[in-house]
């Protein structure tokens, strides 16, 4: 009797460590887990942790709930200012309700790579080639609500797109680079012309100010000279200017005494004579 007792003990506890191992059930700390009784999705969607089901009865189905990365395949399309151009994207997403995501769709992620593809495609037909370059916030804005609407209904919630790589042909390339190139062209001209006119400006006010003194001209030949001079690789031959001799002419001091007699001036002898002769009779 005791031993068939003992058996019968064994044999409960044996199947009870059989159900257990069978209806045990782990669920991580990123996930979620949702219960099919018979089919039927039960309400309740287990949290992390460990958990029990009813063998053979439920069939529980894990959901990841961590945030998503997912390229989106590079797209060919036209873009509105007829532009052939070839972009990629990545998108953020995740899952927010692990019912929805599991019974309103077969596969979410396909289901949201999919939409991508399609919203990216979309985008670069509305947009302009200088949208797609130089303003991509405002068209992963874009990108964003078109992927998120329908993704809400299916538990999954769009946290960011953001548009990679814009590939051009190698013809747009180089019209690009040349309009670059002539955009610089343009600039450094009027630059250069902006140069040359503040530079007339002072010109013309330093020459009132040489009209004035005719000695600063001189002065600023002399540092010309002596800037010339001092990388002593050549041969300076400098001419003696006449207005030089002029403004040393006028700087000397005058000289004391009777004014000087030009040899090329001669007294008369009529004059001369008598006066000698006057001044011995006396």
């Amino acid at each position: 009797m005791v031993e068939a007792l003992v058996t019968a003990g064994a044999l409960v506890a044996s199947a009870g460590v059989v159900y257990v191992m069978a209806a045990a059930r782990v669920v991580k700390q990123y996930e979620r887990g949702v219960v099919f009784r018979l089919g039927r999705l039960k309400s309740s969607v287990r949290g992390p942790g460990f958990t029990l089901i009813v063998p053979f009865v439920d069939r529980l189905a894990k959901v990841n709930m961590q945030i998503v990365t997912m390229p989106v395949p590079a797209q060919d399309g036209i873009t509105r200012d007829n532009v052939t151009v070839r972009v990629d994207a990545v998108i953020y997403f995740k899952v927010v309700d692990a019912s929805e995501a599991i019974v309103q769709v077969e596969d979410y992620r396909f289901a949201v790579s999919q939409m991508a593809q399609t919203s990216l495609r979309s985008i670069i037909g509305k947009s302009d080639l200088d949208d797609l370059l130089s303003n991509r916030e405002k068209l992963n804005q874009g990108l964003e609500l078109m992927i998120d609407s329908p993704a809400m209904g299916w538990g999954v919630q769009i946290d960011r797109v953001e548009i990679k790589d814009v590939s051009l042909p190698e013809t747009m390339k180089r019209s690009m680079a040349r309009q670059a190139e002539a955009d610089r062209e343009r600039r450094a001209r009027v630059i250069n012309a902006d140069a040359e006119l503040q530079a007339s400006k002072k010109l013309a006010e330093a020459a009132e100010v040489m009209s004035d003194q005719p000695a600063a001209l001189q002065l600023r030949l002399l540092q010309t000279v002596v800037a010339v001079a001092a990388e002593k690789n050549s041969t300076l031959v400098l001419p003696f200017p006449v207005e030089l001799l002029r403004f040393l002419e006028r700087a000397a001091p005058p000289q004391a005494g009777p004014p000087p007699v030009h040899p090329a001036v001669e007294q008369p002898p009529s004059e001369s004579r008598p006066a000698a002769a006057k001044t011995g009779q006396d």
